[in-house]
């Protein structure tokens, strides 16, 4: 790739406008990153699956689930192939707990969205749970049970990090919830750039009900979605919204009726995902930078940073390309250079 934000762009925002509009003004090169919390050693992909059915041929969407799914079974990751080629799925597989964040699934989190960030083969990722009803219920409660209150601080701090990495992949995140998304798991939602969800789909931050409060980012991700009244009357009353709700407040992008197989939102991400695909990879990456950086600071910066971030797609060869497919009149070939 020729083409990529300047290292620790989101960091600079934090310093002053002068100096965030100065580091996306710089030469985008081959480290794309979104924020220093990204970079880090790569891993190998371990636990990639070894072989993929796609949605439309349905038989791996009706698999059965058992209360021994080893540790390393919780967290699915799949790349998928041919005309999926580019799209990558976390699939959540905690069935016996719910899909909630056990120490083991964080961690396994973590590894994974460190390897997809470095990866530019990667397109668009999708969020959904392996598990039939459940999208996640947040904190594995029976876990932190057992926790002293000295833990507690931490292990929630590395839930947020965990959920901030996944909000700042440097490429279109799609959460699909086909169930119960409650607490941490609506906060995983949030950081998705969009959320799709069946309408018999129930979310809510619930945190309240136990005397705490969201702590993976929802007290600022849901009034940034919906709006600040109403999600303080949300998170106040500890209100579960179904799909219809939550797509009628703007808290989903999407809401279909759930299908026999139970996966309706999976398939509508996918359907999304897909129309991603032909567009251009370091357009697509400098665009979601110049929307979440942008929609930080006033409106005379936001234009400057669009302005910076549009001069990072000039010297690309993906825009010549570009160009030279219209001319042509034939669907472009882009290479993310």
């Amino acid at each position: 790739m020729a083409a990529a934000a300047a290292p620790g762009a989101l960091g600079t925002l934090q310093a002053g406008r002068s100096r965030l509009v100065a580091a996306c003004c710089a030469p985008l090169g081959p480290g794309w990153r979104l924020h220093r919390s990204l970079t880090g050693p790569r891993i190998s992909p371990v636990m990639w699956a070894r072989g993929w059915v796609t949605a439309a041929e349905g038989a791996a969407l009706r698999r059965g689930y058992s209360s021994e799914v080893k540790t390393e079974d919780e967290l699915r990751v799949r790349y998928l192939e041919e005309e999926n080629r580019g799209i990558v799925v976390l699939g959540i597989n905690r069935a016996y707990a719910k899909n909630s964040f056990s120490k083991n699934l964080v961690k396994m989190l973590s590894k994974a969205v460190d390897a997809l960030k470095s990866d530019k083969k990667v397109r668009t990722v999708i969020v959904r749970s392996e598990v039939p009803g459940i999208f996640c219920a947040g904190a594995d409660l029976k876990e932190r049970v057992k926790m002293h209150s000295s833990e507690v601080g931490p292990f929630v701090s590395k839930i947020r990090a965990v959920i901030n990495e996944i909000a700042n992949l440097p490429v279109p995140t799609i959460a699909a919830l086909d169930g119960l998304a409650l607490g941490g798991g609506l906060e995983l939602a949030l950081a998705c750039d969009i959320r799709v969800a069946a309408s018999s789909a129930k979310m809510g931050l619930v945190e309240t009900k136990l005397a705490i409060i969201p702590g993976g980012g929802g007290t600022q991700r849901l009034p940034r979605a919906i709006g600040m009244s109403l999600a303080k009357e949300l998170i106040f009353s500890a209100r579960v919204l179904d799909g219809q709700e939550a797509k009628a407040v703007g808290l989903v992008s999407h809401v279909l009726e759930q299908n026999q197989e139970g996966d309706a939102a999976y398939r509508k991400a996918l359907d999304l995902a897909r129309e991603f695909l032909p567009q251009g990879p370091v357009a697509m990456r400098v665009a979601k930078l110049a929307i979440n950086q942008g929609m930080e600071v006033d409106l005379v910066t936001g234009l400057a940073i669009e302005e910076a971030c549009y001069a990072q797609t000039i010297p690309t060869k993906d825009r010549l390309e570009g160009l030279l497919a219209f001319k042509e009149k034939r669907s472009p070939r882009y290479k993310g250079e």
